[in-house]
């Protein structure tokens, strides 16, 4: 089983130019945080977007709806920026047959102390384990889309029911 990952952007990949004095989305960091990882699950990475999540609009979000229907892989992993992960994961559940995680992190992965890495190996574990649907895994929960939201003040995902 391969593990089709696709990257949008968002903190996780968030990296600081010193030149510009603030954040800029970079590479993708998954791939350097599942090699310190020693992952030996096969993965393929692609690269949709390098955008902050409020930067994604309603069509880069049917490309990213799109890519997930093309693809052979039924277990998807996306990177997502996390104040717009909801409305992304919310366009997903029309794909059926697949099981489509979307994780993130509150801080960027370059900086010491971040949740990215926790985030990307529990994502990992539960695009692995997770029924055919569309989830949110954050902070050690799984939420299905569609019942979750961002708490801004709280700085956690947390279910709406």
């Amino acid at each position: 089983m391969t593990i089709r990952i696709l990257t949008a952007g968002g903190t996780i990949d968030k990296v600081y130019f010193d030149a510009l004095s603030e954040y800029s989305v970079g590479n993708p960091q998954i791939v350097g945080i599942l090699a310190s990882a020693a992952v030996e699950v096969p993965t393929a990475v692609e690269t949709l977007f390098r955008k902050d999540s409020l930067e994604l609009t309603d069509d880069d979000r049917a490309t990213i709806v799109a890519r997930v229907q093309a693809i052979a892989e039924t277990r998807i992993l996306i990177t997502h920026g996390t104040d717009t992960m909801t409305r992304t994961a919310e366009a997903l559940r029309e794909v059926s047959g697949k099981t489509i995680v979307l994780v993130g992190s509150l801080s960027p992965a370059c900086l010491k102390e971040t949740d990215a890495e926790f985030n990307v190996g529990f994502a990992f574990a539960a695009v692995q384990l997770l029924p055919p649907g569309v989830w949110i895994a954050m902070n050690g929960r799984v939420f299905a889309a569609g019942q979750v939201r961002k708490n801004r003040d709280a700085n956690r995902f947390e279910a709406t029911d």
